[in-house]
């Protein structure tokens, strides 16, 4: 199954990624430090090193799954976009407040709401992905159902953007 992402996104997890593989040495080589220590059995360095080691192994396979699997979708190569997609940024505003919110529809990795940016895998994601301006969403919040209007849709990435 493709996972989409922003080429920001699929950058930060390439070098993530290249950040792991380059710790192994130091890794393996706390783990023959502690063995050095004595018994293993009982040894809380050695569990220590080993468990950490473990992790990094775990991140490193869940990193290049996501690599393997990526679709990229450049937001920047979107024209002129008349529904809410996976990249587009969508201005909201919350019809009994009239307080408006802008996000940016992207990928579980980069998505980080206090940036406005928005997993499309998220409740909110979902109740905009497809939405054209004029159409009226409601989006169950942790206060409730609350119903906002989309006012517009537009692209506002680059690469270079804050984010990941």
């Amino acid at each position: 199954m493709k996972v989409p992402m922003t080429p920001r996104s699929y950058a930060a997890l390439r070098d993530e990624l290249h950040r792991l593989k380059s710790s192994r040495p130091e890794l393996a080589h706390a783990i023959e430090v502690a063995r050095e220590l004595g018994d293993i059995s009982e040894n809380a360095d050695y569990d220590a090193a080993k468990e950490k080691s473990g992790m990094v192994e775990a991140k490193i396979r869940d990193i290049e799954a996501k690599l393997a699997h990526a679709q990229i979708i450049n937001p920047a190569q979107i024209n002129n976009p008349q529904k809410v997609m996976f990249g587009v940024s969508v201005r909201i505003v919350n019809l009994n407040t009239d307080e408006e919110k802008v996000f940016m529809l992207v990928g579980a990795d980069e998505s980080n709401v206090l940036k406005g940016l928005v997993s499309f895998e998220s409740p909110i994601g979902k109740s905009l992905i497809g939405k054209s301006v004029g159409d009226i969403v409601s989006i169950q919040l942790p206060g409730g159902k609350t119903e906002y209007e989309v006012t517009e849709i537009f692209v506002d990435y680059t690469e270079e953007s804050e984010g990941a």
